[in-house]
C-alpha cells in the first residue's frame, strides 16, 4: 500500500495528564458508540408501540446502525490517515451528537431510521480512527495497557446500554436514551479539540473508485445477510447477497493494482497483523451471537423481561470493565499472544456452561456463564488489539485499525444472522425476531424447541471460536519496536 511520505514521525512521549486526557476522551467515544449498540434493543417494544410503527420497520433501527458501522469504518480509517485523525476523530463526535439529538427528536419511524444512519456514521468515524490515536500518543510498551481501558470503554458501554435501555424505556421517555448522549458529546467534543492534536499524516490520495467498490461490495453483503435473517430467504435477498460477495475479489483485484490502495497489502505478509486481525473477525461472529441468543433464552423461555433479563448479564461486562487495563498490561509485559489465545478459551468455556441450560435451570448459570465470558473478553480484545497496531506501519495506522473495526462490525452483523436464522429454523421467524426483541414468551413444545436451536447455535459458535484461537495462537509473537 502506497502511504507516502510522512509528515511528522509519531511523538509517543506526551505528557502524562495530556495522555490521560486523551485516552479518557477515546474511551468515552468508545462508550458511547457501544453504549448505542445495545441500549436501542431494550427500548424497541416502547420505540414500535410510541411510534405506531410494524415489527419488520422498526427492527431497522439496530440494523441501519449496523449496516453503517460495518461499512464505514475502513474508508473513515483511510480519511482519517491523510486528513488528521483528531479533526476527523473530533468531526465523528460531532456528527454522533447531532444524530443522537435528531434520534430523540424523531416524530415518525422513517425519521429515527435515517437519523440512526448519521448517528452511526459519527460512531465509524469514532471507532475507526480511536485506536490508530492510541498507537500514536502511546509506546509500544504501555499500548496494550490503553488497548485495556479503551476496551472498558466498550463493554462498559455495551453494560450501561443493556441498563440504560431497560431504565429508561420503562420509568422515562425513550428518547431520552438518546439524549444522554448530548451533554457528554459536547463536553468531549470540546476537550478533544484543546487536546487531541494531529502528529502525523500521509500524503496518500484517495482512492473513490477502490471505496465506492469496497462500500458497494460490503451494503450489498450486509443488506443480503440482514434481509436474510430479518425475512428469511428469497430470490432477492439471495441476489444481493451473492452481488455483493462477487464485488469483494473485483475491489481487492483493482485495489491491489492501485497506486494509493485502500488495504495495506504488505501488511498481511506480517503473519501475527494478519492472523490477529482474522482471529479478531471469527471471534466477533462466534462470541456476539451468543449474547444475542442468550438474551432471547431468557427473555423467550425464561419469561423475563428486558431489564431484568439485562442485569443477569451486567456481572460479565463489570468483569471485563476492571480486567481489561489489567490484561492490557500483562500483554505489554509478557506478550499478547498467550493471553489473546487463553481469552478465546475461556469464551470456549462460557458457552460450554451456557449449554447446561434447560427450561428450568437455575439462573444463576447465566451468572456464572456470563462472568467467565467477561474474564475471557478482557483478555483477548486488550491484548489482540496492541497485536495489530504493534505490526502496522507508520502511516497506515488509521486504515489498519478501520480495517479492524471493519472486519470485526461484519463479525457483529453475522452474529445477529446467525443468531436469529438458528432460532428461526426452530420456531417461526417472526415469532424469533418477537422474541428477540422480548415482546413474545414461549411455552411447552415450541420452548423446547427453540432451546434445542440456540444450543445448534451455541455448538456452531464453538466451531467458530476454534478457528479464532487457532489463528490467534499460530500466529507467533510479536517483536514490538518503540513507535
Amino acid at each position: 500500500m502506497s502511504q507516502g511520505q510522512l509528515q511528522n514521525k509519531p511523538v509517543a512521549n506526551f505528557s502524562k495528564p495530556h495522555s490521560r486526557i486523551i485516552l479518557t476522551i477515546i474511551v468515552l467515544g468508545t462508550m458511547m458508540g457501544a453504549l448505542d449498540s445495545t441500549i436501542v434493543l431494550l427500548a424497541f417494544p416502547v420505540i414500535n408501540d410510541s411510534l405506531h410503527s410494524d415489527l419488520a420497520t422498526t427492527i431497522w433501527i439496530i440494523l441501519a446502525y449496523l449496516l453503517v458501522i460495518a461499512v464505514a469504518t475502513t474508508q473513515m480509517g483511510r480519511i482519517g490517515d491523510i486528513y488528521g485523525r483528531s479533526k476527523i476523530f473530533n468531526l465523528g463526535f460531532v456528527i454522533f451528537t447531532v444524530g443522537s439529538a435528531l434520534c430523540g427528536f424523531s416524530s415518525h419511524i422513517y425519521m429515527l431510521i435515517a437519523f440512526r444512519v448519521i448517528q452511526a456514521t459519527g460512531g465509524a468515524i469514532m471507532q475507526a480512527t480511536s485506536g490508530a490515536i492510541i498507537a500514536d500518543v502511546f509506546p509500544s510498551k504501555v499500548r496494550g495497557r490503553a488497548y485495556g481501558y479503551n476496551a472498558l470503554g466498550f463493554t462498559s458501554g455495551a453494560m450501561l446500554g443493556i441498563v440504560l435501555g431497560g431504565v429508561i424505556a420503562t420509568f422515562v421517555n425513550w428518547q431520552f436514551i438518546f439524549f444522554i448522549n448530548i451533554p457528554i458529546g459536547l463536553v468531549a467534543t470540546a476537550v478533544g479539540i484543546k487536546y487531541i492534536k494531529d502528529n502525523q499524516k500521509s500524503d496518500a490520495k484517495l482512492n473513490l473508485l477502490s471505496m465506492g467498490l469496497l462500500a458497494t461490495a460490503l451494503v450489498l453483503l450486509a443488506l443480503g445477510l440482514v434481509n436474510f435473517a430479518a425475512q428469511g430467504f428469497n430470490v432477492f435477498n439471495f441476489a444481493i447477497a451473492l452481488a455483493g460477495a462477487l464485488l469483494i475479489p473485483v475491489f481487492l483485484w483493482y485495489d491491489r493494482r492501485s497506486k494509493n490502495s485502500l488495504i495495506d497489502f504488505e501488511a498481511f505478509k506480517i503473519k501475527v497483523l494478519r492472523n490477529a486481525i482474522f482471529s479478531a473477525f471469527f471471534l466477533s461472529v462466534g462470541y456476539f451471537s451468543v449474547v444475542f441468543l442468550v438474551i432471547m433464552y431468557l427473555q423467550g423461555i425464561r419469561g423475563l423481561s428486558p431489564l431484568d433479563a439485562s442485569l443477569l448479564l451486567v456481572p460479565g461486562y463489570v468483569a471485563g470493565s476492571f480486567l481489561g487495563p489489567v490484561m492490557g498490561r500483562l500483554s505489554d509485559k509478557y506478550g499478547s499472544r498467550d493471553i489473546a489465545t487463553s481469552g478465546v478459551f475461556f469464551l470456549g468455556a462460557a458457552i460450554l456452561i451456557y449449554l447446561t441450560m434447560t427450561t428450568t435451570s437455575p439462573l444463576w448459570i447465566v451468572l456464572l456463564a456470563s462472568t467467565v465470558s467477561g474474564i475471557g473478553t478482557s483478555m483477548f480484545f486488550p491484548a489482540n488489539n496492541s497485536a495489530v497496531m504493534a505490526n502496522a506501519r507508520f502511516g497506515s495506522f488509521g486504515s489498519i485499525s478501520g480495517l479492524l473495526r471493519t472486519l470485526q462490525n461484519i463479525g457483529l452483523v453475522g452474529s445477529y444472522v446467525l443468531a436469529i436464522s438458528v432460532a428461526a429454523a426452530s420456531v417461526p421467524r417472526q415469532v424469533a425476531l418477537e422474541v428477540f426483541i422480548g415482546t413474545s414468551n414461549l411455552t411447552g413444545s415450541i420452548s423446547d424447541a427453540f432451546l434445542g436451536g440456540i444450543h445448534n447455535a451455541f455448538y456452531a459458535s464453538i466451531i467458530i471460536l476454534t478457528i479464532a484461537g487457532i489463528l490467534s495462537f499460530v500466529r507467533g509473537k510479536e517483536v514490538r519496536s518503540e513507535k
